[in-house]
């Protein structure tokens, strides 16, 4: 029985989960704080999960209908994220787990996104290929063990979850921009703009948005006063141009190798464009795909705890000297 926190960057979460099945996930979103702002500001997150996390816990707790008493570890985020945010959660889990000497499990938080795919009720069993797209990062695993992945390609530059919330910043729309910029997609043409598919030529497997993040800026200042009649057509074209890198970087890791499945993992996992084309890929090459619900998509403790299943404990008090990790 493992208690799971996150706190990486503005989401205060909680869970507790038990061989793999999910007995809580308590998730306090912070985006109407830092709407305001178009994005994530780091001391306005912090002072949040400061208020946030013993409530959160205790409704974990609650939902799940066990006790500290009950528990066998703690299972923490540790990195990467933002310094402050990390803390909070780091620090919680150190005073929970000291006072009543239970181990405690570290977990990097990119470890978690690919262990969301161990949850029930439908567990997937390596070996797969995950692909993780969030708003701080992106990149190809290759998971073979549950207990490590190894890193086949990142971004050199900015996240497709950021270059998402960049662009709905450009085009008037509020935060969290990947969600609006899905929504007015819908009633765009996604071949009205030719916006670059960044790095589809290059033989590796690592991703670039920054150059994509620039088109945008200046394709909307192009249009000037039309932008309102041309919106749902930017949105449409930038979101096709995302996912069109993200599966043609995917695509070339399943040239590259043999993988019997594929995960999608991160906040950007949940778009509805992302899932079909790589849906299409998969039932190209007669491979499974494991989607996880959206719940497990964004940033959960749930996805923490079923890491830390899979990882050696630290015992008491050992653990008393970590520090959060960038």
């Amino acid at each position: 029985m493992i208690l799971a926190i996150e706190t990486s960057c503005d989401d205060t979460c909680a869970a507790v989960v038990h061989r793999g099945e999910i007995l809580s996930n308590v998730i306090s979103s912070q985006a109407a704080s830092h709407a305001a702002f178009g994005g994530v500001v780091p001391e306005i997150a912090s002072r949040h999960h400061l208020e946030l996390i013993n409530p959160i816990v205790e409704a974990a707790l609650a939902e799940a209908d066990t006790s500290l008493e009950d528990l066998d570890a703690i299972a923490v985020t540790r990195g990467p994220g933002l310094i402050g945010a990390l803390l909070v959660g780091v620090s919680s889990a150190k005073a929970l787990a000291a006072a009543r000497r239970l181990p405690m499990v570290e977990v990097d938080h990119l470890h978690g996104h690919v262990a969301a795919n161990f949850l029930e009720p439908d567990p997937l069993e390596p070996p797969f290929l995950c692909l993780i797209a969030s708003g701080g990062h992106t990149l190809l695993a290759g998971v073979r063990e549950k207990d490590h992945f190894d890193v086949l390609g990142q971004t050199l530059d900015d996240a497709a979850g950021e270059a998402l919330d960049k662009a709905a910043r450009v085009l008037g729309l509020p935060y969290p921009g990947g969600p609006e910029i899905q929504r007015i997609s819908a009633d765009g043409d996604p071949a009205a703009f030719r916006f670059p598919v960044a790095m589809t030529r290059e033989k590796g497997l690592d991703f670039s948005f920054s150059g994509l993040k620039t088109a945008m800026v200046y394709a909307a200042r192009d249009v000037g006063a039309d932008l309102d009649l041309r919106r749902a057509d930017l949105a449409a074209s930038f979101q096709a141009a995302v996912v069109g890198q993200l599966t043609a970087k995917l695509g070339r890791a399943l040239d590259a190798s043999t993988w019997p499945a594929v995960a999608l993992g991160g906040g950007v996992a949940a778009n509805t464009l992302l899932r079909e084309r790589v849906g299409e890929i998969c039932d190209e090459r007669g491979i499974t795909l494991k989607l996880v619900p959206p719940t497990l998509c964004t940033d959960n403790a749930a996805m923490i705890g079923a890491a830390a299943e899979h990882l050696v404990p630290a015992p008491h008090p050992e653990y008393l000297s970590w520090d959060a990790r960038v």
